[in-house]
């Protein structure tokens, strides 16, 4: 037996109604197609007699494309006969083609999916802007809005642009059966949090999973960006700061906040960036649409340890934080970067391959392993010494003059991949100095072979080892030039500007 839509809608059965609506469809396996969930999805809303609010518009659009009027407000009051030259679903036994499910809402491989997170704040407003932006480039976008950010904009307006449901709860037994935060979050190619609080911030660089959005940021596996949005003073306390290192620390990327009247009267650094900022930022982020893509990079980092026996080594104050931060940089422009790195506490940036090493000879091993690639940093401070015939067993202490240590020079990596027969394009070396740092890199750049050096002062009274800021300066065949001192991921960011600019125009 068939039902027109507005029967099925008053059916008393809801088991009937909601099964006729899905043969109308095209079936369950359709349906799952449509609205992009999996079988349990469509079982709960059987169970239900009723599909989510956010589904309407999809479901609407996909009953016209077979000929199936309904108002698209309340998918009820279904016409008797449809216009003149169309047919209704009684005349059109043809199952639901995929043609016109494409036309709907449903997702194209090739289309950006874009995760947004709003959490709370004044600003949470300009997000309904970011989503219609978004969404004018064709993304695909949902939104995961925190229970601060719905105290200034509605999941109903949110969906209205978005197109798809809006999440909100992390313990919600039908958003769990139709999604899961695992695959909301798996499936992102980039998760965009704007407005990001201090607050959201905060939790998220501790690691806290108490909500949906930080379990989604926890769950990724997709590069994030973060847009903050704060009071200035907020933004300037240290404890803002400092979760702003840590985040930049693991690969996330920043875009703002910027400067001028704020909503509390105000003025200062924390107004949200300007959509399209976001969005051109978020494009460059997106798979295959960096400045490096196809790119093969090594970075190396950290300090080596060379062992003096089986307990004690020879190590320097290295924290590894630049060359981290200048794989994080180069990966974020799509590049394919293999990071070696020597012992160190830094947590691995996203979306890079990391190699753990200990001794130079390790970190030479890895690097050459990592051959061929088209551009080298070597940022690690390597040991230039070690001793000879280390043992496993513990030097014991005797009276008299301590035990006589013989030390043997170490591999040069730096100069082996700059006269390597599979040397990549660009070679560049880090010199640190205590004196004369321009003088001493020239020479160090014309006596290892590679391209440019960046040079640091580490005897001045501001500390580089395990800072988070640095002063370099960049040595080129055409001179050198001094970069002021800044942070660690921004000294990472103009270097891959200069790489960039270098392999484009040369």
């Amino acid at each position: 037996m068939k039902y027109t839509v507005s029967q099925l809608v008053k059916y008393d059965c809801k088991t009937m109604k909601i099964d006729d609506i899905i043969e109308q469809l095209g079936g369950a396996a359709a349906v799952q197609t449509l609205l992009g969930v999996g079988p349990s999805a469509v079982s709960n809303y059987r169970l239900r007699g009723a599909f989510p609010e956010y589904a309407r518009v999809r479901i609407w659009q996909a009953l016209k494309a077979r000929g199936v009027h309904v108002n698209p407000e309340t998918l009820t009051d279904l016409h008797d006969q449809p216009p003149s030259g169309e047919s209704n679903s009684a005349s059109n036994p043809n199952p639901l083609n995929q043609t016109a499910i494409g036309q709907s809402n449903a997702r194209h491989p090739d289309t950006p999916q874009i995760l947004l997170i709003i959490s709370g704040g004044i600003a949470a407003y300009k997000a309904l802007e970011l989503i219609r932006r978004m969404k004018d480039k064709g993304w695909a976008v949902r939104v995961i809005l925190t229970k601060g950010g719905s105290q200034f904009i509605t999941p109903l307006s949110v969906s209205a642009l978005s197109g798809d449901k809006t999440y909100t709860d992390l313990f919600s037994l039908t958003d769990e059966a139709e999604m899961g935060h695992i695959r909301l979050a798996r499936d992102a190619d980039l998760v965009i949090i704007a407005p990001a609080s201090a607050n959201m911030m905060a939790r998220i660089s501790h690691g806290m999973a108490d909500d949906l959005a930080s379990t989604a940021v926890l769950a990724t596996g997709a590069p994030i960006l973060i847009a903050p949005a704060m009071n200035p003073f907020m933004w300037a306390n240290p404890a803002t700061k400092a979760n702003t290192a840590v985040l930049k620390s693991r690969g996330i990327a920043f875009i703002g906040p910027d400067s001028g009247d704020m909503a509390c009267g105000e003025d200062g650094a924390g107004r949200l960036a300007e959509p399209m900022a976001i969005i051109a930022e978020a494009e460059k982020m997106l798979p295959g649409k960096g400045q490096l893509q196809g790119k093969r990079v090594l970075v190396t980092s950290g300090p080596t340890h060379e062992p003096i026996d089986g307990v004690r080594y020879i190590a320097n104050k290295s924290s590894g934080k630049q060359g981290h931060a200048i794989a994080a940089a180069l990966a974020r422009e799509g590049a394919k970067v293999t990071l070696v790195s020597g012992p160190v506490t830094e947590p691995p940036p996203a979306s890079v391959q990391v190699v753990a090493v200990t001794t130079a000879q390790d970190m030479l091993d890895a690097s050459l392993a990592a051959m061929p690639a088209d551009i080298a940093i070597c940022a690690a401070a390597v040991a230039d010494w070690s001793v000879d015939g280390a043992g496993a067993s513990k030097l014991k202490k005797t009276d008299g003059a301590p035990p006589q240590l013989n030390f043997k020079e170490n591999p040069d990596i730096l100069a082996t991949i700059s006269s390597h027969q599979q040397r990549p394009q660009l070679v560049i070396g880090f010199a640190a100095e205590t004196d004369d740092v321009i003088a001493y890199a020239k020479a160090k750049r014309a006596r290892k072979g590679c391209d440019w050096i960046l040079a640091n002062d580490v005897g001045q009274d501001q500390p580089v080892f395990g800072a988070d800021e640095n002063e370099v300066h960049l040595i080129t065949a055409s001179g050198a030039s001094h970069w002021p001192r800044m942070s660690k991921h921004d000294v990472a960011k103009s270097l891959t500007d200069a790489i960039i600019k270098e392999l484009t125009h040369g």
